[in-house]
């Protein structure tokens, strides 16, 4: 059994063992319906664990020593990044001197094979067994529409502006950039301080519907603004979350992380997500419950959660860039009745902002 986890901050990666399939059994700590592929596709943060049968390769041709490696997965063209291949050995204990067998390398996707990431994320399924069973929640009672952009602040005349290379680069969630502020959101809230600290009107859609994955879109979509907007949430309310790529600034594939929480995901898709037609295609039956869900580039994925643990919650985008430009926003989940169900105060010894 090999645990794998995607410790980078600014990649998804495919993993692969040359000789060897794998068998996937388990993501983000939760079982799932085991499947064997050649590679594994994984976001940061993610973990998948798979079975490895050491059969010695499929190849049979004598082979002792295999590399396992993993390559990024890039899909935007301007991003930088560092494009090269990581490796370690298979060895069986019986190999010859080193110098006689050198190591099979295993085939990987290309760096933007984006129909190979997909194809793996589809199998993925919950167990759903009687030892393991899943509660999808079928009614949901707030639907959150998001889109995800890369975008630009413009430069005001008072920083003295020369042109547009002089706009700041950020990300936004519903184009909203967040500014994480300088008083603990944690903190104000549970002294009932928030109204000076964050703005909660987070919006559940954006304020403008388009085309979302046109790679023609105005010029003038590419500007967002920085400011502390939150969601607050009733405790116990079922929250369904859409996740639209957009083209602004370009297409990419974006892994959304939701601290606090694990989730279903019952829908994915590429292009413009349309309710009327794709939450008919949604899996309630046995969808994967993780905690990080990679978005597909010019694409949309759809989660479903129930908001059972009060609390602050930051949800953002696993690439540190994008989180650092502002892609994130925070859930706060109000208490509920029960002991149990409300925020613990604070460790006496905790110091004060």
């Amino acid at each position: 059994m090999l645990r794998i986890i995607n410790a980078a901050l600014t990649n998804e990666f495919f993993f692969a063992i040359a000789g060897h399939r794998l068998t996937v059994v388990g993501t983000d700590a939760a079982y799932t319906k085991s499947f064997t592929v050649d590679h594994v596709f994984i976001a940061p943060g993610q973990t998948k664990t798979v079975l490895l049968h050491a059969n010695r390769g499929r190849s049979n041709n004598g082979t002792y020593r295999y590399y396992m490696a993993a390559r990024p997965y890039a899909t935007n063209p301007l991003a930088r990044f560092d494009n090269s291949t990581t490796t370690a050995v298979l060895e069986y204990v019986d190999a010859p001197p080193a110098a006689a067998t050198p190591p099979e390398m295993p085939f990987l996707p290309a760096i933007n094979d984006s129909l190979a990431a997909e194809a793996y994320s589809v199998q993925l399924r919950s167990l759903a067994s009687d030892d393991h069973p899943v509660d999808v929640p079928r009614h949901v009672d707030q639907h959150m529409f998001i889109t995800i952009a890369v975008n630009e602040i413009p430069c005001t005349p008072a920083q003295m502006c020369k042109g547009p290379r002089f706009n700041r680069v950020a990300a936004s969630l519903n184009n909203v950039s967040f500014e994480t502020p300088s008083t603990a959101i944690l903190g104000a809230y549970y002294r009932s301080v928030l109204g000076g600290v964050a703005k909660t009107d987070f919006p559940d859609n954006p304020a403008v519907k388009f085309n979302y994955t046109s790679e023609d879109l105005p010029l003038d979509f590419r500007f967002t603004a920085r400011d502390t907007r939150v969601k607050v949430l009733e405790y116990g309310v079922v929250v369904e979350v859409v996740f639209q790529d957009t083209g602004i600034l370009g297409t990419e594939s974006h892994p959304m992380h939701l601290h606090g929480y694990s989730f279903y995901v019952v829908g994915r898709g590429l292009g413009n997500f349309d309710k009327r037609k794709d939450r008919a295609t949604y899996n309630l039956a046995d969808p994967p419950y993780q905690n990080t869900v990679s978005v597909p580039k010019a694409g949309w994925a759809a989660i479903r959660f129930r908001a059972a643990n009060p609390g602050v919650w930051l949800m953002h985008c696993h690439f540190e860039r994008h989180m650092v430009w502002g892609m994130e926003t925070v859930f706060i989940v109000k208490n509920g009745k029960a002991k149990e169900a409300k925020i613990l105060p604070p460790p006496p010894n905790m110091p004060r902002c």
